[in-house]
């Protein structure tokens, strides 16, 4: 009795200091019953689905494996150092997560060229519907291009709504860091939507293409956050929209950019707002190069405000048109209010700090109020039917 009394107590005062007590003993990774190598149970409870990598051949085909053995609901958990040699499917329902940025990393194998290194199962299989939402955080995935000089291969390509990424590094692919796409790997297209989803707190460096693409070649892909990311040396662009209707694109950091850092089309209730541009136009290649350059949808209003857009590398190609903040109406009365914006141009005559368009029988409605510029040829620049109003 009094062993019962003690043992009561003990529980007792455990709980009371916020530890964790297992309801059930722990189990062995469901890979494992199955003879998977790479499984670790040693710290995970009943039900849990770990795989650890051995960084060698076979990774991918374990990883695969426990996440198609996996019920809706579960989590699935990727460990150590893993090598890529075909792409992770992401199945809907399920959430996906390393140990830390440096603690998980899945590694493309040398002349893999692979589509992905993850990607949702409905753009692998081609299917003509959104895939279900998906979470994944904690991890990195290094795309080796040495390994695979010709690959195209994109870090994470996702098709699927009401989902989450953060907290991913993402590094050295031959295409996109990441890619979010209405078209499958065939370019089977959307028949639904593929909205609501958060891209929160990744760092992505060294992207082929674009640090992060938003592909849409229909008008499925909206209402999405991105946030609190850090962009760098991208191939092309820093962020790359075909569709930012209804986005928040916010406090992301981007530099090292050869053409746009970011570039949002299909504006459409959009908010642009507290992110810093370090650079833009770092190429030999002549064009018309923006930090931020918003093509905006007619019939209701969108927001750019408070961002910080420099160009620390100089505007050095003399055939190049340098825009640090351009905005083009697409069709019918567009409407959109820049304010607070900070920019620092290069000091030559290739610099506008704002260009502002609207061409036939566009319109465009501007309220700008409270911006900064300096070192730059022309401070602002309207062209065609826009129409300059006062704050309220």
């Amino acid at each position: 009795m009094m062993a019962r009394t003690f043992l009561s107590a003990v529980c007792f005062l455990i709980a009371s200091a916020g530890a964790v007590i297992a309801a059930e003993p722990l189990a062995a990774d469901p890979t494992a019953a199955a003879g998977a190598p790479g499984a670790d149970a040693s710290s995970v409870p009943a039900g849990a689905i770990v795989v650890t990598g051995t960084n060698s051949p076979g990774d991918a085909a374990r990883i695969n494996a426990a996440i198609a053995a996996s019920p809706e609901g579960a989590e699935v958990t990727i460990r150590g150092a893993c090598l890529i040699d075909e792409p992770i499917r992401l199945l809907g329902n399920r959430s996906y997560r390393g140990e830390s940025r440096t603690g998980t990393v899945l590694k493309q194998a040398d002349g893999a060229n692979l589509v992905a290194l993850m990607a949702s199962s409905v753009f692998l299989d081609n299917k003509a519907w959104t895939g279900s939402p998906v979470a994944i955080r904690h991890l990195q995935l290094d795309g080796n291009r040495q390994g695979n000089p010709k690959s195209a291969t994109a870090g994470l390509v996702l098709r699927s709504w009401l989902s989450v990424v953060e907290d991913i590094h993402i590094r050295d692919m031959g295409s996109d860091g990441l890619r979010l796409t209405n078209l499958s790997a065939d370019g089977t297209g959307l028949k639904t939507t593929q909205v609501n989803g958060r891209i929160a707190n990744c760092f992505i460096e060294r992207a082929g293409r674009h640090g992060i693409f938003v592909e849409d070649t229909q008008n499925a892909v909206t209402d999405w956050i991105l946030t609190d990311n850090w962009i760098a040396s991208s191939g092309v662009d820093g962020i790359h929209m075909d569709n930012a209707a209804g986005w928040f694109v916010q406090r992301n950091h981007v530099y090292g950019v050869p053409q746009h850092a970011i570039l949002a089309r299909r504006a459409f209730a959009t908010s642009i707002c507290d992110n810093y541009i370090e650079g833009f136009g770092e190429s030999e290649e002549a064009g018309q190069w923006c930090g931020i350059y918003a093509t905006l949808q007619g019939g209701i209003g969108s927001t750019i405000a408070n961002n910080r857009i420099f160009n620390f590398g100089g505007e050095t190609q003399k055939q190049s048109q340098y825009r640090y903040l351009a905005v083009t109406a697409n069709y019918g009365t567009a409407m959109v209010v820049v304010a607070n914006n900070v920019i620092r141009g290069g000091g030559t005559p290739r610099g506008t700090a704002m260009h502002y368009r609207a061409s036939g029988d566009r319109k465009l409605l501007l309220t700008s109020n409270d911006n900064a510029a300096a070192d730059v040829a022309e401070p602002r620049m309207l062209e065609g039917n826009v129409v300059l109003q006062p704050g309220l």
